[in-house]
């Protein structure tokens, strides 16, 4: 500041004033001063200049795969609103691991972020009991946390799921299989619930040999997905609990003869053009992440309540495969 102030030949202050945007400088003298800093190639300290305010505008997402595309739109959503604050967002990804979890949201505290946003990968966050004593803003996104209270956005998953399941249950179908993730992940238990729910409530009885649970990679789903249409009596339908695992299923199902009913749970690019076109339950990410950064920036800017829990409605889009008669 003194090397930029001797170069336009005013005050210290009026520096300041300038550089921080404030009243009370002529035109002249704010065109000096910038020109000044520009030619002694000189860039503000924010970093110094929040760490006086004991903010440092900057806020951490760690999500579970920064390479699935569920969570494009909801990190976008928290970017914008994060940006619309004024605060950098930082990004890190969990692989699912809880240990990676806990790893990536401590060194993001440890860089004195002002506040996080989660998708959990593990069932047990008391880890972060110290830092939220200690005023760090937590909202927890997709999933809830795991013995703590927190703010939470959540899909309403068991609805979605059971809205799916009538949905096939409505167009004849009878033996309907559940292929989902692991049943230890929150969302993949809340949906196969919603599964449960459906057949229940059309009174229908469930086959285990019908439930196929466990990674989402595609070595695991096909074999599985093909064992549900074979044998003697295979199923007529599949509800397919996430994006992932759908776009799985419908290779399977190209290959084949006969028709098979799909309703899959979460929408994803080309569902609508594939033949047919894959009828889907649909979560809107972008609101999720919209939601949880609202929820983060409220607490920032000092709301003072009981910890939320948000549940977002999804939406039934008919196009074609769900509706598929039983052969």
């Amino acid at each position: 500041m003194k090397d930029v102030a001797a170069r336009a030949q005013v005050g210290l202050k009026t520096v300041s004033r300038v550089v921080n945007g404030e009243p009370g400088v002529t035109a002249d003298t704010v065109q000096r001063v910038q020109e000044a800093i520009a030619a002694l190639g000189f860039r503000r300290n924010d970093s110094a200049r929040l760490l006086r305010k004991g903010r440092t505008a900057s806020i951490g997402l760690v999500l579970e795969d920064l390479a699935d595309p569920f969570y494009g739109p909801m990190s976008r959503a928290v970017e914008e609103t994060a940006r619309a604050h004024g605060t950098l967002l930082i990004h890190g990804s969990s692989a699912a691991l809880p240990e990676r979890e806990r790893e990536l949201v401590l060194a993001l505290c440890a860089r004195r972020v002002d506040g996080l946003i989660v998708v959990p990968a593990g069932d047990d966050h008391r880890y972060l009991e110290p830092e939220m004593a200690a005023g760090l803003a937590t909202v927890f996104v997709d999933r809830p946390p795991g013995r703590i209270d927190a703010d939470a956005v959540l899909t309403a998953n068991f609805a979605g799921a059971r809205a799916g399941v009538a949905h096939l249950i409505a167009h004849g179908h009878r033996r309907i299989a559940f292929v989902g993730d692991r049943p230890g992940i929150h969302t993949a238990a809340e949906r196969l619930r919603g599964y449960h729910a459906a057949m229940a409530e059309a009174g229908l009885a469930v086959d285990a040999s019908w439930v196929a649970l466990g990674p989402t990679g595609p070595d695991r789903v096909g074999p599985a997905v093909r064992a549900l249409l074979e044998g003697p009596d295979p199923v007529t339908a599949l509800f397919t609990a996430n994006n992932r695992i759908t776009v799985t299923a419908v290779r399977v199902l190209a290959g084949r003869g006969l028709p098979v009913a799909l309703v899959g749970f979460d929408d994803f690019e080309l569902a609508d053009v594939v033949s047919p076109a894959v009828t889907v339950v649909a979560q809107d990410a972008a609101e999720l992440g919209r939601a949880a950064a609202r929820l983060l920036f409220g607490r920032l800017e000092g709301t003072a309540r009981a910890p939320e829990r948000l549940e977002l409605p999804t939406r039934l889009i008919v196009r074609g495969s769900g509706e598929t008669p039983p052969s």
